[in-house]
C-alpha cells in the first residue's frame, strides 16, 4: 500500500476556531439561544463536519429540506430549522419525518399545513419589516398567526422572525425601522422570536431577541465591509492552501499568463502556484494582490487561470523553491482582503470552493 498522494490544494477547517467563535456569538447575546446557521454546506466549510463542531449551538438553520437530511442522516439530533419552509405535500412529509421546524413566509404554506395535520410542527411566521424577499406584511401577519396557531398540525404558541436587510450599514436608519416594524406587529405574540443575523448581533443590541442568527461570523469572518474577523475577537476557520510546483525567472518586459495582462518591470523570480478558479479561487481577483509564500506577502502576477497562478516572489527570502506552501485565505491573510481584492464579498469565496479541493477537518 502506498502513502496517500497529498493533495495540491486543501482547505483546512479548524474545529477550535469555531468553537471560539460560538463563545464569541455567546457572550455577545449572553440573553438569546443561538441557532447557528449552516447553509449552503456551512458557507463552504462541510456541512456535517461543522455541525458536529458546533454541538454546543442550541439549534440549527439551514436554507432547504435536502440539507436538514443530510444533518439528520448524520446523527444530527439538535432541533433544525428549515429558513425557507417548505412547498410542497413530499417536503412536508420528510420535515415532519425529520421533526424539523418551519419558517412559514407565504399563505401557501399555511394552506398546506391545514391540508395535513398528522403532525404537530414548531413554527416561525415570518414578518416581512423591510428585506421585500421573504414573508408577510404588518397587515397580514395577525390574521396568519391566527390562522396557523388554530391548525392541529402546529404546535403553539407560534414564533415570530423576520431578517434585517442593511445591519451590515450601522449609520443607515432602516435596521432601526425594520426592529419598530416587528415590535409594533408581534407584540400580541406569546411565542419566541428571532430577528439577529451576524451583523445585527455586532451592531444592534436591540436586534438580540430569544433567539440569534450567527452565520458569517461562525466562520471567523466580518459582514461589514472594511473590517475584519479579527476586530471582532473572531477567528478564521478556513485556510486555502496550495504549493508552488515551479520557480523561473523573467527579463523585464516580460509578459505572464493569458493575454499578457501583467509585465516584468524588473528581473523577476516568478512562482507559480497550483490553484485557479477550477478550485473557487476568483478569477476576476486584480494583479498585486497579495498571497502568503512560506508565511510572507507577495503579490499576484498575471491572471488567474483555471489550474495555476503567478506570483511575484523577488522579493521573498529566503528564496521561494517547488514545493513550498502559499495560503491564499485564512491563517495571516483574511478571505476580507482577498475578496476585496476580487470585487466579491466574503461569502462568494467561502461558498465557491470546488469539489476538487480536499477538505481537511483539523
Amino acid at each position: 500500500m502506498t502513502d496517500a498522494i497529498p493533495p495540491m490544494v486543501s482547505a483546512t477547517i479548524d474545529t477550535s476556531a469555531l468553537r471560539h467563535n460560538l463563545n464569541a456569538v455567546r457572550k455577545r447575546a449572553p440573553g438569546s439561544r443561538v441557532m447557528a446557521v449552516v447553509k449552503a454546506n456551512a458557507y463552504g466549510h462541510g456541512l456535517v463536519a461543522v455541525a458536529r463542531a458546533l454541538d454546543a449551538a442550541d439549534a440549527f438553520a439551514v436554507a432547504r429540506v435536502d440539507e436538514g437530511l443530510v444533518l439528520r442522516r448524520a446523527g444530527i439530533v439538535k432541533p433544525i430549522v428549515l429558513l425557507e419552509g417548505v412547498f410542497d405535500s413530499a417536503q412536508l412529509a420528510a420535515a415532519a419525518a425529520s421533526d424539523f421546524e418551519l419558517v412559514v413566509h407565504a399563505p401557501e404554506q399555511i394552506e398546506l399545513l391545514r391540508a395535513d395535520g398528522a403532525h404537530a410542527f414548531k413554527v416561525w411566521l415570518k414578518m416581512d419589516t423591510g428585506m421585500n424577499r421573504l414573508g408577510l406584511k404588518e397587515a397580514q401577519f395577525a390574521a396568519a398567526h391566527a390562522a396557523l396557531a388554530a391548525l392541529p398540525g402546529v404546535r403553539r404558541p407560534v414564533n415570530a422572525f423576520t431578517h434585517l436587510a442593511s445591519a451590515d450599514e450601522p449609520a443607515r436608519d432602516s435596521t432601526m425601522r425594520q426592529l419598530a416594524r416587528f415590535a409594533a406587529g408581534t407584540g400580541f405574540v406569546a411565542g419566541e422570536r428571532s430577528i439577529a443575523n451576524s451583523a445585527g448581533l455586532l451592531n444592534f443590541p436591540a436586534a438580540l431577541a430569544d433567539w440569534v442568527r450567527p452565520g458569517l461570523m461562525l466562520y471567523g469572518v466580518s459582514p461589514m465591509a472594511g473590517a475584519t474577523g479579527a476586530d471582532h475577537g473572531l477567528k478564521p476557520v478556513m485556510t486555502l492552501r496550495s504549493r508552488i510546483i515551479a520557480v523561473k525567472c523573467i527579463d523585464p518586459g516580460d509578459q505572464v499568463g493569458y493575454g499578457g495582462a501583467w509585465t516584468a518591470t524588473r528581473p523577476t523570480r516568478l512562482a507559480v502556484a497550483a490553484v485557479g478558479y477550477g478550485d473557487g479561487y476568483p478569477r476576476g481577483i486584480r494583479a498585486g494582490a497579495p498571497v502568503l509564500v512560506n508565511e510572507r506577502r507577495a503579490p499576484l502576477a498575471g491572471r488567474v487561470s483555471m489550474d495555476m497562478i503567478g506570483i511575484d516572489v523577488t522579493d521573498v527570502d529566503p528564496p521561494v523553491a517547488a514545493g513550498d506552501p502559499v495560503v491564499l485565505w485564512g491563517a495571516g491573510l483574511a478571505v476580507e482582503e482577498v475578496a476585496a481584492n476580487a470585487g466579491m464579498i466574503p461569502y462568494e469565496l467561502l461558498c465557491g470552493i470546488s469539489q476538487r479541493v480536499a477538505a481537511e477537518v483539523r
